[in-house]
């Protein structure tokens, strides 16, 4: 970045400055404790994001059969919406007053209410109290939590299990709330057999849109899943269901429990697989992109509650850092991580409405007299993709997808374009520097402009043509 002409930096938002964002954070397991959201909520809603997504808490809100107290769900929700936010509620999960298994879990996780007529209906009649509960506060609706994995439906995964409850569930969502967006899904592996098993299965009709999941260190996956999960509505006659990213992070350090554990994670690695992964979806148009988590906490996804020990395995997905007390909750001063601000300034750049789109681009092999020999035009991993905004302006994100935990890389490529390039700039969302480009970078043409020797990394830069930035 040497040769370019720092101009500035990437101003944070405010979540309530920012009137619709893309872009979400994981606020969930407060139905368990798992962390203080006091100390967290300013933090969050500086990140400039809009989508927060919670967990219902069925065994922590109905106690006694029949009888629902949501003060604890009223005090995130509210708390969450005063500051800017969009909180959108997964449903989940069990509860031991119906299910003997449930009772035994931590969380009651990974206990459907399908085994009786009891559950059944309890947990149709607790989703529609819930729905109405919220009418004019909470919009979004999701229905469970990764039941294709053993430790979210503990009984054994069946797409066909979780097609039928989707579509019960989501008529008690209406029940409560007739205008209630409801999304299918949050699936974490790549199956498309359980997902068409779950729409053979009837869930098609009644959800608006499907989320997954995705924790991999190679983010081009997102390109194709985005594609076949589309291509799997449209096979049952439902091609407006929308796709959702629902969960998608990485650990900060080696060492921590669930997804993706055991590599060699650290900081900086997070947050390029944050900005890598975001920028995928992004580019693969999905509604909405949610990064897990807010916070370094517990897993507990097989927790048992005699055995405190079994829900103390820890993970550090957050953008905030965290420390742990002896009931396994997490504590200290919630420290933003490299990825904290990597997310803000993302979000800052992509406040407000903009469209994915193909942009008047070539790259061009040439010979680079800084590094010796030709560049990185023709990369086989180099990925990039253009947006737009009504107002005219475009932005293209590049970078090369080189391996995240083995490779560190800073080359130059060759670009022309078309477009205008009065007001380009280069902004590198890691640390949020803003810089215009000399003019011996330049090179005019009759209808267009070449911009010889480029920096690119292995996160995403963003060229910007016009004010993107609003």
């Amino acid at each position: 970045m040497e040769r370019l002409i720092k101009t500035g930096a990437v101003a944070p938002k405010q979540a309530a400055q920012v009137e619709m964002s893309r872009l979400g954070v994981g606020f969930e397991k407060l139905d368990r404790g798992a962390f203080d959201p006091e100390k967290a909520y300013d933090k969050i809603a500086a990140l400039g994001v809009k989508w927060a997504r919670i967990q219902s808490g069925w065994a922590k809100t109905e106690r006694q059969k029949g009888v629902y107290d949501f003060q604890w769900l009223d005090t995130i929700v509210d708390n969450l919406l005063r500051r800017g936010m969009i909180p959108w509620i997964c449903l989940c999960y069990g509860n031991g007053l119906y299910d003997d298994t449930a009772a035994k879990m931590f969380g009651a996780v990974g206990c459907p209410p399908i085994h009786s007529d009891e559950a059944k209906a309890a947990w149709a009649a607790y989703v529609s109290a819930l729905t109405a509960h919220y009418k004019g506060r909470v919009t979004h609706y999701e229905i469970w939590n990764e039941p294709d994995g053993k430790w979210c439906w503990k009984h054994g995964p069946s797409g066909t299990e979780y097609g039928r409850f989707a579509a019960e569930t989501a008529r008690a969502v209406r029940q409560g709330d007739p205008d209630a967006y409801v999304i299918g899904g949050a699936v974490c592996f790549r199956d498309i057999s359980y997902i068409n098993a779950a729409f053979d299965a009837g869930m098609g009709p009644y959800i608006d849109g499907l989320s997954f999941h995705e924790y991999t260190a190679d983010e081009t996956l997102v390109f194709d899943r985005v594609k076949s999960l589309r291509a799997v509505c449209a096979l049952h006659g439902c091609p407006d269901i929308q796709i959702i990213q629902g969960e998608s992070g990485s650990q900060s350090r080696r060492g921590g429990a669930g997804a993706l554990s055991g590599g060699a994670w650290t900081p900086a690695r997070q947050a390029k697989q944050l900005l890598r992964h975001t920028v995928a979806d992004l580019l693969a148009d999905v509604l909405f992109s949610s990064y897990f988590s807010s916070l370094d906490m517990f897993e507990a996804l097989n927790g048992t509650i005699d055995d405190a020990a079994s829900y103390k395995d820890f993970a550090y997905f957050g953008v905030l850092g965290a420390d742990f007390d002896q009931t396994g909750a997490a504590t200290g001063s919630y420290t933003p991580k490299p990825s904290y601000y990597a997310l803000q300034h993302l979000a800052a750049v992509f406040a407000g409405a903009f469209t994915p789109c193909d942009l008047p681009m070539t790259l061009h092999v040439e010979d680079s007299p800084l590094l010796f020999h030709h560049n990185c035009s023709d990369a086989p991993t180099l990925q990039k993709g253009g947006f737009m905004r009504a107002n005219g302006s475009y932005a293209y994100a590049y970078w090369n997808a080189t391996d995240l935990m083995t490779t560190s890389f800073s080359s130059y490529l060759t670009l022309e374009t078309a477009l205008d390039i009065s007001k380009l700039r280069l902004i590198d969302l890691m640390d949020g520097q803003i810089y215009s480009l000399p003019p011996e970078m330049l090179e005019r043409k009759e209808g267009g402009t070449v911009i010889h020797d480029l920096p690119v990394k292995d996160y995403p830069l963003l060229l910007t043509f016009g004010d993107f930035q609003i």
